[in-house]
């Protein structure tokens, strides 16, 4: 084996290396370039410094031009746990999404030149169980350049065995957009070309890419399901469970090493078009030279010269901001790992989740490949800047230059800066309210409504030309969200107008307080999470809006915590005010899209309407919006604050203080009978992803254990991309079982949990993520549900 850190030489012309592969790499030219090699010299310290960040246990990074491999080195470990291992050049990574374009791709476009397959052939003409209407308009191209609208990927939650049952469950889901009109990075598009795949040639993905691309290639060590024989060389990732999702983190669960750490294509039997390849540097740079060779190495001709070019061109609509060749990434926000130097537009590449990338030059024939095993050991880790990095100190040593007029602005630049979101209120504002004029009009808003110019929704519509603002109507906390009790009806001293309480003497609207009314608006800002009240008070204005045949407008406003669904429905006969329907805790749907769910789903019969928003997308968090934070309630002061709240909430009906009465309500637990160090360093053990805790003491002024000294944990938040707050609920509270078990009051729990299945789980000192799974047949059924009443991709 080499060494870590091993430099092949810097070829030169006269050094043509048709046989290059790692055990040959260490006796390359001896004629180096001193200025050259001084060039790749950053790249250590980037990659070193990232491993001691632990972003990554170790790397290999590999450069060339033409068919010279100017550096190759291997840095850190291939393993840290169980024991360690170095890292070596040799070193055999799961390279995930790099399959999409390594096998997939290249599968598809052979099949392509045969005369098998045309771009513009409807997928539902080889998988004819891909029947459902919004589907049957989707065509090879739609998958190659993700312009599809299917979903990014199944629930990863849900369990489920071979690609049969795959492909099913993709016909399930509805598109999340229209076919060949957005762009929305998808699994399914590429799970459903490997199938393609094998129905037409006859093979299936691994057998056929074997046989006609890395063996003709000499790419001797890339396979799926690699043998016992190479395990000792591959670079393990998460410990996991066969068939789960998120991985266990648990001592006892092996590392997943030699079996593909995407759970979709574990579940596939470990070979599908999106996941599942096992390969080397040294076979992925022969791979690229026969890409910039135009689609030949040594005397195998894998693709013709045009049908590289043409996959490698821009391949979307003109005029989508996402440039995306067949398969191939070009210009889009998935482009960070193109560094800054390499030409937007005219160059290419992918990345891969594991922490894998490939970029190349077809200009200059230059490649960089990044191969990284970042989920290694926990999951945490993040190779982003760091490939990005790598790859523009490696076209600066190489002497690539940007184009004239400054350097390239890269993908994830863009991607950082959204364009503004219009909330349903600046969407009506720009109508000159023309929906709502001759109308007289009840509001239900509070503090939260608020244009992007910061005029309140009261004035904006009091103002209105043709418009008659009648009455108001306040949510829990009040009209200017400063109360945390019962709220008397009022009246607002700046209008003169009736301010009509819904969290005082009645929960919902009586029919004095709709007398005279033509429509009802709404506008408040929900949190994301079912026992937050706002939804509930919307719910039963729905209601009673029907009985005087009302129409109800909602002004739609972001879920300021994203998409994720996670948690249990809550039991029939609940709470309805902290649970309107049985649904997950965390819902993942917009103000205006749980209205329209709650309308369906109880059959309201509400003649409801929402005014979109604009320029939001259902995965962007709060702060991506551009939109003011307004505190929604007094206690929900941040988004830290509202990302946390799903889980951490669930605890404020038990005996333990949540933190109101601090300045961070919801980033903190503690009660005067928790050892903090105790619990900190019991749940920092169990591994969470995206959260760390920190013990600590502190004073409620307020609320439970007001004026007792508390002593319990801090909620630091690492990575919210990762964090699930309901799981980490969950946690908690099976940590203060097994801790406390005298102390804490359990069965008050259930208050706002609402399921007593779960409860009962907790009780008998199940573990947090055995609970977690118990959910997955409620959340893949509530997925469906909602999916009619999604208003954005």
């Amino acid at each position: 084996m080499k060494t870590a850190g091993t430099l092949a030489a810097i070829g030169v012309a006269a050094l043509a290396l048709a046989s290059f592969d790692s055990r040959v790499a260490g006796r390359l030219a001896q004629d180096r370039s001193f200025e050259s090699l001084a060039g790749f010299a950053p790249i250590k310290p980037l990659v070193e410094a990232a491993i001691a960040r632990h972003e990554l246990p170790g790397a290999v990074v590999l450069v060339g031009r033409g068919d010279a491999v100017l550096y190759h080195a291997a840095f850190g470990q291939r393993a840290v746990q169980p024991s360690p291992e170095p890292m070596t050049e040799d070193t055999i990574f799961d390279v995930a999404s790099l399959t999409k374009v390594v096998a997939t791709t290249t599968s598809v476009m052979q099949l392509v030149e045969l005369g098998h397959i045309r771009l513009n052939d409807r997928v539902a003409q080889f998988i004819p169980e891909l029947a459902k209407d919004d589907k049957t308009g989707i065509t090879i191209r739609h998958l190659l350049t993700h312009t599809s609208g299917l979903a990014p990927d199944l629930p990863l939650e849900v369990e489920f065995s071979g690609a049969g049952d795959a492909i099913r469950r993709a016909n399930d889901l509805a598109v999340t957009a229209p076919t060949g009109e957005k762009f929305v990075y998808s699994d399914i598009n590429f799970f459903l070309l490997g199938d393609i795949v094998r129905r037409v040639s006859g093979e299936r993905l691994d057998a056929y890419v074997k046989r006609h691309v890395f063996d003709p290639l000499g790419m001797t060590e890339s396979t799926f399901l690699p043998p016992a024989a190479l395990r000792p060389r591959i670079a393990p990732t998460e410990r996991c469970r066969p068939m789960s999702w998120p991985c266990a983190g648990r001592s006892d669960v092996p590392f997943l090493r030699g079996v593909v750490h995407d759970p979709t294509a574990r579940r596939m039997d470990g070979v599908a078009g999106h996941a599942g390849l096992f390969s080397t540097a040294a076979d992925l740079s022969r791979f690229c030279r026969m890409l910039l060779n135009g689609g030949r190495l040594d005397r195998a001709q894998i693709l013709s010269p045009a049908t590289v070019g043409r996959m490698t061109s821009p391949s979307t609509p003109a005029g989508m901001k996402d440039v995306r060749g067949l398969g191939w990434d070009i210009d889009s926000t998935y482009s960070s790992n193109r560094g800054d130097l390499f030409r937007a537009g005219t160059t290419f590449g992918h990345t891969g989740f594991t922490g894998t990338s490939l970029w190349l030059d077809p200009a200059a024939k230059s490649y960089v490949i990044f191969l990284s095993n970042r989920v290694h050991p926990d999951g945490k880790g993040d190779v982003t800047a760091l490939r990005g990095k790598v790859a523009t100190v490696a076209a600066a040593a190489m002497g690539l230059r940007a184009p004239q007029g400054g350097a390239l602005r890269s993908s994830s630049d863009r991607a950082s800066a959204h364009p503004p979101t219009l909330a349903g209120i600046d969407v009506l504002e720009t109508e000159g309210f023309a929906r709502l004029r001759g109308k007289r009009i009840g509001l239900l808003t509070n503090q939260t409504g608020r244009s992007r110019q910061g005029a309140s929704t009261i004035d904006l519509l009091a103002n209105a030309k043709g418009v008659t603002l009648v009455a108001l109507f306040s949510p829990e906390h009040g009209i200017r969200g400063e109360v945390d009790a019962r709220v008397s009806s009022s009246r607002d001293e700046k209008t003169g107008l009736p301010i009509h309480s819904l969290y005082g003497e009645t929960l919902r609207p009586t029919p004095p307080m709709l007398d005279g009314l033509d429509t009802i608006v709404v506008d408040v800002q929900d949190i994301g999470a079912r026992f937050y009240s706002y939804p509930v008070a919307v719910a039963y204005v729905l209601e009673e809006a029907v009985a005087r045949k009302l129409p109800v407008i909602v002004l739609d406003r972001p879920n300021p915590i994203g998409s994720g669904v996670q948690g249990p429905a809550q039991d029939a006969g609940g709470n309805r005010y902290v649970g309107y329907l049985p649904m997950p805790i965390r819902h993942g749907l917009t103000i205006g899209e749980l209205a329209q769910f709650f309308n369906q789903q109880r059959k309201i019969g509400c003649d409801l309407r929402v005014i979109k928003m604009e320029g939001w997308q259902r995965s962007m968090w709060f702060d991506e919006t551009n939109l003011t934070w307004i505190n929604p309630s007094p206690n929900m002061r941040s988004l830290t604050e509202a990302t946390l709240y799903p889980g951490v909430g669930l605890l404020e009906t038990t005996n333990v203080s949540v933190g109101r009465g601090t300045d961070t309500p919801f980033e903190v637990v503690g009660a005067p009978w928790i050892r903090g160090q105790e619990l900190a360093d019991y749940l920092n053990r169990r591994s969470i992803t995206g959260v760390r805790f920190v013990p600590l003491r502190f004073t409620p002024k307020s609320s439970v254990f007001k004026d007792e000294e508390c002593s319990g944990i801090n909620l630091i938040v690492t990575d919210r991309a990762t964090f699930r707050p309901v799981l980490t609920g969950i946690e908690i509270a099976t940590a203060l079982r097994q801790l406390y078990p005298s102390e804490w009051k359990v069965d008050s729990y259930l208050r706002l949990l609402v399921n007593s299945d779960t409860l009962d789980r907790i009780k008998r000192g199940n573990s947090a993520r055995d609970i977690v799974g118990s959910w997955n047949a409620q959340l893949e059924q509530f997925r469906r549900a909602r999916a009619d009443v999604l208003l954005y991709d």
